[in-house]
């Protein structure tokens, strides 16, 4: 398979993943490392680059909830955006060092975008725990993979 279309998929798949389709980046992130036919460093570049910016999404949409929360495409149901809310409340913007996390993690970055958290700081944080998150599943693929 060509290359450029293989990391391009993955970038896709990680963009997804951020926002409303039920992606897993981690599966595809793993395959390929198991491959073993691409830099590893790269890999994990481009999955972090498509889910960041796949958050970067849900902050715009956050900005502009008022226009899209009804929408049946809207990523985010009230139930979770409320949740999400009382994270934030209580932790302010180092709730956003959660934006990997499953179920919470999507949500944070709407509510990041309705509560107006300045883009830069929200970029530095949700890139810190998505790149923090891949790394950390890329040591423990290799670290399984390799032989005792």
């Amino acid at each position: 398979m060509n290359d450029l279309a293989v990391y391009f998929g993955l970038f896709l798949t990680a963009f997804a993943a951020a926002t409303i389709l039920p992606m897993q980046s981690e599966t595809a992130l793993s395959a390929l490392i198991l491959l073993d036919e691409y830099p590893v460093g790269t890999l994990v570049a481009v999955v972090s680059v498509g889910n960041v910016a796949g958050s970067v999404i849900n902050w715009a949409l956050g900005r502009g909830v008022d226009r899209f929360r009804d929408k049946k495409w809207f990523p985010v149901k009230k139930a979770m955006l409320s949740r999400a809310a009382g994270w934030y409340h209580r932790y302010g913007r180092w709730s956003l060092l959660l934006s990997w996390a499953p179920i919470i993690g999507d949500p944070l970055t709407v509510v990041a975008g309705v509560l107006r958290e300045p883009f830069w700081s929200f970029l530095v944080l949700v890139t810190v725990a998505k790149v923090g998150r891949y790394v950390a599943l890329t040591a423990a693929v290799l670290g399984l993979s390799t032989p005792s």
